[in-house]
């Protein structure tokens, strides 16, 4: 029953993401736009299915630039979006889109670290849109959201940029070769204890006033 449903929902995700990415694809740096900033505060289509066939594709500097700064603004002018739904429409909002255990860890990351959490989830894979909703329902100061969302996006996407944009064919032999194994280690290396803190979060006690 359980694999039936889960093949289910993968072949709707399918059917409904393949010719949706590939129009955003077929319109290049504004399809790329478009996507990020609606991912930033609604849909579920990560930006890195486009950002990174485009950065390996890209033939010049400017081109990996133009697509750096395409995807990194927007990425934070859809969090902004997320920002205003989350003070605007706060739990109806995040009680249907969000899982609960989801929101509290968020709820803990923004009441916690503040700035910095806004930094985290905007450097990693973690539903950003889902921080933005709290940042938003959790009156946090606009100003530190956008610098601190700045920052970890511009890191993020200048990352992948960067690396698949210059070194791109390196990458793919190495990764052809041992360097698969390799780096699948060390990314489990790396995963667990952040999954491990992720997870920490929702049992976090909230401090006493």
């Amino acid at each position: 029953m359980h694999s039936s449903q889960r093949a289910a929902d993968m072949a709707f995700w399918t059917v409904w993401t393949d010719p949706t990415l590939a129009w955003f694809a077929d319109n290049g740096l504004v399809g790329l736009g478009l996507l990020t900033f609606t991912e930033a505060f609604i849909q579920p289509i990560p930006p890195d299915l486009l950002v990174l066939p485009m950065a390996a594709s890209a033939n010049d500097p400017a081109r990996l630039t133009l697509i750096f700064l395409v995807v990194t603004l927007s990425s934070v002018l859809g969090s902004l979006v997320a920002w205003w739904m989350g003070e605007r429409w706060g739990k109806p909002l995040l009680d249907r889109f969000a899982k609960p255990s989801t929101v509290r860890r968020f709820d803990t990351l923004v009441t916690r670290y503040g700035a910095f959490g806004v930094f985290i989830a905007a450097l990693s894979p973690i539903p950003y849109k889902v921080l933005g909703w709290c940042a938003g329902m959790g009156g946090m100061d606009r100003r530190q959201f956008i610098a601190a969302g700045l920052v970890g996006r511009s890191l993020r996407f200048g990352a992948e940029v960067l690396l698949v944009g210059l070194y791109g064919d390196l990458l793919l032999k190495f990764l052809q070769g041992p360097g698969f194994m390799v780096v699948s280690l060390a990314a489990a290396l790396l995963a667990w204890p952040a999954w491990r803190w992720w997870d920490g979060l929702d049992e976090m006690p909230d401090e006493e006033e």
